[in-house]
């Protein structure tokens, strides 16, 4: 049986925390700033969690 590879793209948007659960960071932080507030830019920039509802699409394409 040969080895599963994982999705490319989702390996490097996607990480495991210790216990298990998926990061994944925020979109539109690259441009079109200026309409942002302060507060919402430095929100954008932490890391969150994937939703619930995604979680098992995304560890189907994280295999390992």
């Amino acid at each position: 049986m040969p080895k599963i590879k994982s999705h490319s793209a989702a390996t490097k948007r996607f990480k495991l925390t210790g216990t298990g659960k998926i990061k994944r960071h925020h979109a539109g932080v690259t441009h079109i700033l200026t309409k942002k507030s302060r507060k919402r830019k430095r929100k954008l920039g932490s890391a969150t969690l994937v939703a619930e509802c995604d979680v098992a699409r995304v560890k189907r394409m994280l295999v390992y």
